[in-house]
């Protein structure tokens, strides 16, 4: 594939990034714009013949890495956006925001740096847009079926996609105003500008995809009539249950979830609000949780001005360099990342709990007191002595989710099972214990990557369009039961 000495002629290099006191004064992408087009070729010829394509295992979408980094390379910008979208509704989506488990997979990585597939995927599909390589996909016929699908993250969107490709009549309900699930309210701007999902949904509603939003099924609509109405559902709506610090000085201003956080500056962006209702102007912010959630408020509270940034993670600081041992090739490994959000600055504080809050007269927050944290025989143990307590002004809580939100009535309503970890129980053609009911993402696999939720839609998908017809010509990407090595 691609050259095959490449890899011998060519380093690694990566999409170049804004400076720092730049970027940090907008909400624009990080990066320097067609930064990557003029050095992508090369970086695709850095793909070996090498026999066994472990990226494609690493990848949950079964992605088509060496042909569509082989076109890449012969600059046929039209057949690597083919093949990139045959396994793929959304590269634009995954070429930003995924962790590349594909990377780690790469046989090139045993012994140098891997390729650069992320940042081919993203200039291949932002080259289509460019060119026009990028058209609606109506289908021939209509089947006479109708599918609702709830939840437009990634896994709804590409649940919906496939669908209504399939010939069936889809219509999306979200319960928020606009199309996108966290996509939209989730991810900042930085990370991912909006228009990406804009050109998608009308590029959906060009193929006959309906949108239904600020509809709640569970409240606005109850699951009886959504099922009355459909020939089948897909539920994907997301694990939104966040959890949370039971501390004492909890109940303080000042302290909130992420998710609470993190849309109101969005809401900004697309002009709901002139300044955000949480913000992070002047205050001293502390991140609880190192994850790629918490790197967000990070980033955020950055472009809003925080007086300082201070990001805590109870477990200890990850390696540099992949452990051999516990963390082999090419499984996906837990390594210390800096984002962009951490080269904007802020102090990232590693080994540390929080034991309270302390607040002023009027209630707010104004200090976060912790302790330092080590494993004792495996348990995780306050060490003594280590107690200490800095300025908090505003706190965001990014500890990750729980669930599915049991709170709008929609499990019950619906009459659905869940598996021992909390999640949406479902059989191989991710079908509920409802016959016609079925669930995709992170609703039925708990919390994980924007990867993982596409090809979820994707096998959900082909579920229900089997459930519909009788059989299916859907591509399957997953099981229920599969486990990558990006896991």
């Amino acid at each position: 594939m691609a050259d095959p000495k490449g890899f011998l002629n060519h380093g690694r290099e990566v999409a170049r990034s804004r400076p720092v006191e730049e970027r940090k004064k907008d909400w624009n992408e990080v990066y320097v714009p067609g930064s990557l087009l003029p050095i992508i070729s090369k970086q695709a010829s850095r793909c070996m013949d090498c026999g066994i394509p472990f990226c494609h295992n690493g990848c949950p979408l079964g992605n088509l890495i060496p042909e569509w980094n082989d076109y890449a390379y012969r600059e046929d910008w039209g057949a690597a956006s083919d093949r990139l979208h045959a396994t793929n509704n959304f590269p634009e989506f995954t070429g930003r925001l995924c962790p590349a488990p594909c990377e780690s997979a790469c046989v090139l990585g045993i012994n140098q740096p891997p390729v650069t597939i992320k940042n081919v995927e993203v200039s291949i599909i932002d080259k289509a847009w460019e060119t026009g390589d990028v058209a609606p996909q109506i289908p021939e016929r209509l089947s006479g079926k109708t599918v609702a699908v709830v939840g437009s993250g990634p896994a709804g969107l590409a649940a919906a996609q496939q669908l209504t490709r399939a010939g069936h009549t889809v219509a999306v309900y979200e319960r928020a105003d606009r199309i996108g699930g966290l996509l939209r309210y989730g991810i900042p701007e930085f990370k991912m500008e909006k228009r990406h999902i804009n050109r998608r949904i009308e590029q959906m509603r060009a193929e006959g995809t309906k949108f239904r939003t600020g509809v709640e099924i569970g409240r606005d609509m109850p699951a009886t009539a959504l099922r009355k109405r459909y020939d089948a559902v897909v539920l994907a709506v997301g694990a939104t249950t966040a959890r949370d610090l039971p501390v004492p000085g909890r109940e303080l201003n000042g302290i909130h979830q992420a998710m609470e956080y993190l849309p109101l500056a969005n809401k900004v962006q697309e002009g709901d609000y002139v300044s955000p209702p949480i913000t992070a102007e002047g205050k001293h912010v502390v991140v609880i949780g190192g994850g790629d959630t918490g790197a967000d408020c990070v980033g955020t509270a950055h472009r809003q001005g925080a007086a300082s940034v201070t990001q805590l993670e109870i477990m200890p600081r990850p390696n540099d360099d992949r452990d051999p041992v516990a963390q082999p090739w090419p499984t996906f490994p837990m390594l210390y990342k800096v984002t962009s959000a951490h080269e904007e600055g802020g102090e990232r504080v590693y080994s540390v709990s929080t034991t309270h809050f302390e607040g002023d007269e009027d209630g707010n927050v104004q200090w976060l007191h912790l302790t330092e944290v080590e494993f004792v025989d495996g348990k995780l143990t306050q060490k003594p002595g280590t107690e200490r307590k800095i300025p908090a002004q505003l706190v965001t809580l990014a500890m990750g989710f729980t669930g599915t939100d049991r709170d709008n009535g929609l499990v019950e309503q619906f009459g659905l099972e869940l598996d021992a970890r909390g999640n949406i129980a479902r059989d191989g053609d991710f079908q509920t214990n409802v016959p016609g009911v079925f669930v995709a993402g992170d609703a039925g696999r708990g919390q994980s990557l924007i990867v993982w939720a596409i090809a979820e839609g994707r096998s959900a998908a082909r579920g229900c369009d089997r459930f519909l017809t009788g059989a299916s010509a859907l591509p399957a990407p997953i099981r229920p039961t599969d486990r990558a090595l990006a896991v």
